[in-house]
């Protein structure tokens, strides 16, 4: 496993990392703990030693397996966990005010029960929703005195930004004017190329750590998105890949697998060198609910990027749209 700096945390972690929502269970069906924990094992096994979870995954559950996990090893794994905002709406609505969604008593609170649930300090706590005019609140003065505060007790010892779905705009002024922002977790990947205008820039500039999220687009981006998909009651997917999206998904693939698989065995392989392939990048956070879906992504740290001239290609199947709306 390759590793590569975090930013200005003075982390170094894998380039690939543990995306730990699918096993918080709730909007991810399908699952049980004992796989989960099993992949968490393998992954770490196989060099991963950066996993990012949230207070909002199965009210919990998520961080309370990763804790179990973590515990049992002896290597250094870094664990990002974060604060769901109090009204519960993803994104953040236009005119939402700081105090609403992240007074600074909620955000103590918030970070003492996510270092409970993991049984050791939280090393990233990100916000789970973000609009850069909170920044110009009075609120925010109170947050970064608790933060401050936070980090000095050892609960916490960085903070981030989970920006908002396809928006990479919304946390663009946090980036670059505050300094207590270390990390950005943003969506990348092939379909979802517009951080490369201006946030992933602006990461580089500030040395701010780049988290790259949902790199297979929730499943469209490894082929298993078909007509006719089915997902089981309650999966959360089932909203996400409604009506036609499945067969327009597939449309889309199925143009980009040949350019894809020039480099690539599998698409799933090529989309994470997709994103592995940008300079600002310090890990890519893939879903992984078995073992087996470990050691498929792991394999892919292995130093070879995409070649620049696949990556100019790959420009004319960017693909903008917001299936989360």
């Amino acid at each position: 496993m390759i590793a590569r700096p975090l930013g200005r945390t003075g982390y170094t972690v894998s380039e690939i990392g543990f995306g730990a929502w699918g096993i918080g269970g709730a909007m991810w069906q399908g699952g049980d703990d004992d796989a989960a924990l099993a992949a968490l094992h393998a992954a770490f096994d196989l060099g991963v030693t950066l996993v990012d979870t949230a207070l909002a995954y199965g009210d919990g559950h998520s961080e309370r397996l990763v804790g179990r996990a973590v515990a049992l090893r002896r290597e250094k794994i870094v664990v990002a966990t974060k604060i769901p905002p109090a009204d519960r709406v993803w994104p953040a609505l236009p005119g939402t005010t700081l105090a609403q969604v992240f007074s600074a008593d909620y955000v103590a609170r918030s970070a003492e029960t996510s270092a409970a649930n993991l049984g050791r300090p939280v090393d990233i706590l990100q916000f789970h929703v973000w609009r850069d005019e909170w920044l110009n609140e009075p609120e925010w003065k109170k947050v970064e005195r608790v933060l401050g505060g936070l980090i000095q007790r050892g609960v916490v010892r960085h903070v981030g930004i989970s920006n908002t779905e396809h928006d990479p705009a919304s946390a663009l002024e946090a980036v670059r004017h505050c300094d207590l922002i270390e990390t950005l977790q943003v969506i990348y990947n092939i379909f979802d190329q517009s951080p490369e205008r201006a946030l992933l820039p602006a990461c580089r500039e500030r040395n701010v750590g780049v988290i790259v999220r949902v790199p297979f687009d929730e499943g469209g981006l490894t082929g298993a998105i078909k007509p006719g998909v089915a997902f089981p009651p309650g999966d959360w997917r089932q909203r996400y890949f409604r009506d036609d999206r499945p067969a327009e998904v597939a449309r889309r693939v199925e143009r980009l697998r040949p350019v894809l698989l020039r480099e690539a065995d599998t698409l799933a392989e090529g989309a994470l060198r997709f994103c592995l392939s940008h300079p600002a990048v310090g890990t890519v956070i893939a879903g992984m609910r078995t073992a087996t879906h470990a050691r498929a992504n792991c394999a892919v740290s292995d130093g070879r990027k995409l070649s620049p001239g696949l990556l100019h290609e790959l420009k004319e199947h960017g693909w903008e749209r917001n299936y989360y709306e």
